[in-house]
């Protein structure tokens, strides 16, 4: 009897979503290393055709989930192309000899949550998985920057007074979406944050949250395993609890959003590339970079991510011996990017 009920037990799946370069890969891979021995696979969304989170995720090197239990889903959003894209992956995972034993799934920074999990309750995976949680990460030091600060209840009051105004600013819907269907929020970037700010982003996040939902402060997506995994939500049995703006207006256009890729020469130094990256960001509307630099005479690749006029950058991997050393980034803006005028401040 005890055979039987672990074969028909659900595999349990975590949903880690957020908005652009909130952290979400630094807390996947955090998982992936903290995981303990426990068998797992990861799902990884990115808006765009580069393979950056994936690539990062495959340069772990750990035992318990390599790379072939890595699947990434490229050009098109995940909760857009559930039927296409997401449902086949995780069967194919679901179908493996020795399946995972938990399945975390990382969306890009412009997906919204609730329809993926709505595709828990798809026929064919319904039997098979449960979301057991919707982890939200977010950028602390962003919003308490005055990003995503609008007031959603005045937003529905302004609409509600008057029919004739379009209020349209899809990014802090989609930021909003993405509390909206949270079981756990994830404080991150707590260190560039004063005690007084984190106080107030907290009670921000805290008026958006449709229940009530735990906020975890972090730095670098430190977060206990135990915290993040076996939250046992059952979220698929739990979609009226997650409102969503794109529910009652009926949309969700990745239309509103530009992404193309910049191919890199080798830079001297990491800082003669944070200082072009710097002079593009402050030229342009862009929201997020991040890829991957050669740097001459060094033989490791050198990960670099901004987020508006925040860069990181480290050494992450060696490069192989037959890989080229090819420099790639991914860059992400609003609507009307102007690709040649941002690659000439990158290039030079």
């Amino acid at each position: 009897m005890s055979n039987l009920a672990g074969t028909l037990a659900k595999v349990p799946c975590t949903i880690v979503t957020g908005f652009l370069g909130a952290g979400k890969t630094t807390l996947v891979r955090h998982v992936l290393e903290n995981a303990g021995g426990r068998r797992l696979a990861v799902i990884v969304n990115e808006f765009g055709d580069v393979g950056i989170d994936g690539e990062i995720l495959k340069s772990c090197g750990i035992e318990s989930c390599p790379e072939d239990a890595i699947v990434e889903l490229a050009n098109g959003c995940i909760c857009c192309t559930v039927a296409d894209d997401f449902v086949p992956a995780l069967t194919s995972l679901l179908d493996r000899p020795n399946p995972p034993e938990h399945i975390v799934i990382e969306t890009s920074g412009l997906a919204l949550p609730k329809p993926l999990v709505k595709a828990f309750n798809w026929p064919e995976i319904a039997s098979r998985v449960t979301v057991d949680g919707v982890v939200t990460v977010v950028d602390g030091a962003a919003v308490a920057a005055g990003r995503f600060a609008d007031d959603p209840e005045a937003i529905a009051q302004q609409r509600a007074n008057d029919d004739s105004l379009d209020h349209d600013n899809p990014l802090e819907e989609v930021f909003e979406d993405q509390l909206l269907c949270a079981d756990l929020v994830i404080l991150n970037k707590s260190d560039l944050m004063s005690a007084r700010q984190r106080l107030d982003v907290t009670a921000e996040i805290g008026r958006t949250l449709p229940r009530v939902v735990k906020v975890v402060e972090a730095q670098n997506g430190q977060v206990p395993i135990a915290v993040l995994l076996g939250l046992g939500a059952k979220a698929e049995a739990d979609l009226e609890g997650r409102p969503s703006h794109h529910e009652i207006e009926g949309e969700h256009d990745h239309d509103d959003f530009d992404t193309f890729i910049v191919e890199l020469p080798s830079f001297d130094s990491p800082q003669a590339v944070i200082d072009r990256l710097a002079k593009a960001t402050a030229a342009h509307d862009i929201l997020r970079l991040k890829g991957f630099v050669d740097i001459a005479g060094k033989p490791m690749r050198l990960l670099v991510q901004g987020v508006g006029a925040r860069f990181q950058h480290q050494y992450d991997r060696r490069w192989a011996t037959e890989e080229a050393r090819r420099g790639r980034l991914v860059v992400i803006g609003e609507k009307g990017l102007d690709k040649a005028g941002i690659e000439a401040l990158i290039l030079g």
